[in-house]
């Protein structure tokens, strides 16, 4: 079982495509390189200015350590971080213990072109 945080963010009108090119091109590769696990991410079916963004950690503990070192580093803060945030309208997040199973499922299915 592992800590997944759901992401929903409902887009500045006509940004979702930059968004996502921001997402794939620098804030993901970062999201990684610190060691955070991304699930899936990516513009909605329903609409390209709405988005998600599904992490994965060990525990509640470890999401809030990961994600206090992630967003207080430099390299995020003088990188994406505002091309990010000045898109971002309303941000609602959910954070649920969900099987390794449904968390590989989730990542199979979603993000299968993205790597």
């Amino acid at each position: 079982m592992r800590t997944v945080e759901l992401l929903q963010y409902i887009l500045q009108p006509g940004t979702g495509q930059e968004f996502h090119e921001i997402m794939a091109g620098k804030s993901a590769p970062l999201h990684r390189e610190a060691g955070i696990d991304i699930v899936a991410f990516g513009c909605s079916l329903h609409d390209e200015d709405s988005y998600y963004l599904i992490r994965a950690f060990d525990d509640i503990e470890h999401m809030k350590a990961a994600q206090e070192a992630f967003y207080g580093n430099e390299v995020w803060q003088k990188g994406p971080r505002t091309a990010i945030i000045e898109r971002i309208k309303t941000s609602v997040k959910s954070v649920m213990i969900l099987p390794e199973t449904v968390i590989d499922g989730l990542r199979n299915s979603v993000t299968a072109d993205l790597y």
